[in-house]
């Protein structure tokens, strides 16, 4: 039997798990849930306390969400199943990765599979607070007003902070790189299938206060942003 119900997956990343919440769109209603916590965060890799440094990687992400989408499934009768019309994503920030020309995660390649450099860089590491300082001195000195809209301070936790820090201490990941991507991004391309950084869709959200965009100027002058460091030069903004 054809059921006329509406639904849709809420698909929230945590810092520790992805849930999943199956919701009626008619009325609102909470119809089922699904939690999974992520393995390797959850084993403490890749994170170091002593400098700050937490990474996520791509595949904890990957397999958590398959994993709460099926437990939230499993609530559900057949027909109920064929009634979920959307997905919806919600995720820390900033929460940036390094990826190749086909919009994937470094640390999804061999070579970098156990490299943090490579892996989603959490909102809480603050790894990159002299890179935010050099930024923050940049802009002053110039008089520009990328952060009028920010609070007048660029932060060790958004994403152009993150990538300078990291392709100026690893030149392995920054030689493999092409692009970059936030977490929301990258998982709204990857069940699409819209990964290509030129042609993957961006958060305005994201983009606006952790990246410095805005509609009137768009990002930040790629020539400013070389002033920062010449190896942003093979970076896809």
């Amino acid at each position: 039997m054809e059921s006329n119900k509406k639904y849709v997956i809420g698909l929230d990343f945590g810092t520790d798990s992805c849930r999943a919440l199956i919701v009626d769109v008619c009325n609102g209603h909470e119809v089922a849930t699904g939690v999974s916590f992520y393995p390797r965060w959850k084993a403490g890799l890749y994170c170091d306390a002593r400098c700050n440094r937490y990474r996520q990687h791509p595949l904890d992400y990957m397999e958590s969400m398959t994993e709460a989408v099926h437990m939230a499934l499993s609530h559900l009768e057949k027909e109920e199943v064929a009634s979920i019309c959307g997905l919806c994503f919600d995720t820390t920030g900033s929460t940036p990765v390094l990826t190749d020309c086909n919009g994937m995660p470094l640390a999804l390649r061999p070579e970098f599979a156990e490299e943090p450099d490579a892996m989603f860089i959490l909102w809480k590491d603050h790894t990159a607070v002299r890179e935010a300082e050099q930024i923050n001195t940049l802009i002053r000195e110039r008089n520009l007003d990328y952060l009028i809209y920010e609070g007048g301070t660029y932060s060790s936790e958004w994403v152009w902070s993150k990538v300078l820090h990291v392709i100026n201490t690893n030149p392995a990941v920054r030689d493999a790189a092409y692009s970059w991507a936030e977490h929301c991004d990258w998982m709204t391309g990857l069940v699409t299938g819209n990964t290509i950084p030129e042609k993957m869709f961006r958060s305005r959200c994201a983009a606006g206060h952790k990246a410095m965009w805005h509609e009137s100027w768009g990002l930040p002058s790629f020539s400013v942003l070389l002033e920062l460091t010449p190896s942003l030069r093979n970076i896809l903004p």
